[in-house]
């Protein structure tokens, strides 16, 4: 008798997991894991009742049911969201503008369904959109925001590590379950979330030239299920773990958990570069071929072929490799637009979380500030232009520039400097200009540092080395010629005073030692000198 398609194959691996733990060796194996299993009830028992000291989870911007209630009640416009991407995201006005219509039908249809029984089943075709665009133009970011302002659960993950079902791999239906992780388990506030998957453009099939298509053509009729409607089991058949701890769930008596989540009103997005496919829609539109044309042909030949995204059909897509029904579950298509050297520049100085602030932040846990010219604001915008990854060129060219100055600056006084055109053209140059123009600070800040260690030293091991001016100018200039830090220097020199220090405070009851330029040329010699000299004193004394 044919095994029916809509049982649910979980149950199978639960009563073996059953009849599994009747076993007496597979009850012994498995005592610790039952055990903590127990323990964490009692604990999540206890802290029902206000028992214990639990701590408790890093709170989010809105608690669960504050969420669940905007979505209930969702009355964002348009307008009102493309206005709250302007603060994060430079340019890309036409993707803006697309998701926000977009979103809003999505959640005002949610809200609908929510509020109206009728509206809940009647038919509906879910806005799934398809972004296309170059990297770095700020796709993620667009959907993260859109996420963080409604208060959905949202999931990234890249297309290319799917694989069709049966196949070793990621399967698509753990992007679902993802989801519910990143809503805390809450399976009812997952269901309306948001799952963006990148780099779609890469599992389009071509053709099946070598064979069955793993991660082509099957990961894509696999995502047609996703982006519709189907019932998606929250636990994996390969989690075995996961598959115990529903069933030790179960074995305590408590109340059963939902199996399973729908993806009705989960909104999918996905996203990806389409290098090729730009080059095809100019092959189709005939803008690229080779000869006399129009004004308009010529100008368009000098446009980034990516500018082209916007006039891609659905056929271009099918023609790329993706299935017809796939393409028709992304009605939604918008492109967004490479980003110019002005663009990058705006993101500088605009943007809310830029990665320049990143950079503030990191130097201000040092306690150092820098002011930044709109020269090199220029100077980093130019030189992120011509990395061709978008946003992610500024992040390439500030990490170059400040890599060296994070590195030295936090081990001296200096605690601010100016950022101008020259500093970006010749970062390396411009901090040795810096150290030098500040040499006398540094030199009295390394000084200090042998202070430090002293004080530390005295703390650790109860000895107190009393440091001759000539022993420290010679640990800083140690220091200095190995482009090393002074405690780095001297806790080699001083590493075995530990013992030796006590051996002579034994004998001779002596807490404090001098430090001289002898100590610092030869500390292993001076030492086990002061070491013989004890015994000297102790059979003197005797």
């Amino acid at each position: 008798m044919p095994k029916k398609e809509d049982e649910n194959p979980l149950e199978d691996i639960q009563k073996q997991l059953r009849d599994l733990l009747n076993n007496k060796n597979v009850q012994v194996a498995f005592a610790p894991f039952m055990q903590s299993m127990k323990d964490q009830a009692k604990e999540e028992k206890e802290g029902e009742k206000g028992g214990g000291d639990r701590v408790k989870p890093p709170e989010d911007d809105l608690s669960r049911d504050e969420k669940l209630e905007s979505i209930r009640s969702f009355d964002r416009r348009p307008k009102e969201i493309r206005d709250y991407l302007d603060r994060f995201v430079i340019k890309q006005e036409q993707a803006k503008r697309v998701l926000s219509v977009a979103v809003c039908d999505h959640y005002n249809h949610v809200r609908r369904c929510l509020a109206d029984a009728v509206a809940d089943q009647a038919e509906y075709v879910k806005p799934n959109v398809l972004l296309l665009g170059p990297t770095g133009v700020g796709k993620t970011f667009l959907m993260r925001n859109v996420a963080k302002l409604i208060g959905v659960p949202f999931v990234k993950a890249d297309a290319t590590k799917f694989s069709e079902t049966g196949y070793v791999g990621y399967d698509v239906d753990d992007l679902v379950r993802d989801l519910v992780k990143s809503a805390d388990g809450d399976v009812e506030l997952a269901q309306y979330g948001i799952i963006y998957i990148d780099e779609i453009d890469k599992i389009a099939s071509e053709a099946s030239r070598s064979g069955r298509d793993v991660s082509g053509r099957g990961v894509q009729i696999n995502l047609l299920k996703l982006m519709e409607e189907t019932e998606v089991n929250l636990q994996s058949p390969q989690d075995m773990m996961g598959q115990m701890k529903a069933f030790m769930e179960m074995q305590k008596g408590g109340k059963a958990q939902k199996s399973s989540i729908s993806t009705k009103n989960i909104l999918f997005i996905v996203s990806g570069a389409f290098d090729q496919l730009a080059e095809d829609v100019m092959k189709r539109l005939d803008l690229n071929r080779i000869g006399f044309g129009s004004a308009e042909e010529g100008d368009a030949t000098e446009r980034p072929s990516s500018s082209f995204l916007s006039k891609a059909e659905t056929r271009d897509f099918i023609n790329y490799g993706f299935e017809p029904e796939f393409v028709g579950r992304l009605p939604v298509r918008v492109s967004c637009d490479e980003l110019t050297k002005e663009d990058l520049a705006e993101i500088l100085l605009s943007s809310e979380g830029n990665v320049l602030e990143q950079y503030r932040d990191d130097f201000g846990g040092y306690d150092i500030k820098f002011n930044i010219s709109a020269d090199a604001i220029e100077k980093i915008a130019e030189l992120a232009a011509h990395e061709k990854t978008g946003a992610r060129g500024l992040v390439t060219i500030l990490e170059r520039t400040f890599r060296d100055f994070k590195f030295e600056l936090p081990s001296t006084p200096i605690r601010t400097f100016s950022v101008d055109g020259e500093l970006i053209e010749n970062p390396q140059s411009s901090l040795t200009q810096l150290m030098e123009e500040n040499r006398e600070q540094l030199d009295d800040s390394m000084l200090e540092d042998v202070d430090r260690f002293t004080s530390s030293f005295k703390r650790d091991y109860g000895y107190e080395l009393k440091f001759r001016k000539p022993a420290k100018v010679a640990v800083v200039k140690e220091a200095m010629a190995s482009n090393r830090s002074v405690r780095a220097i001297c806790e080699k020199k001083f590493s075995d005073f530990e013992h030796g220090l006590g051996i002579i405070s034994q004998r001779t009851g002596k807490k404090d030692f001098v430090i001289d330029k002898k100590v610092i040329d030869d500390p292993d010699k001076e030492l086990s000198r002061w070491v013989v000299e004890s015994f000297d004193k102790k059979e003197v004394s005797e």
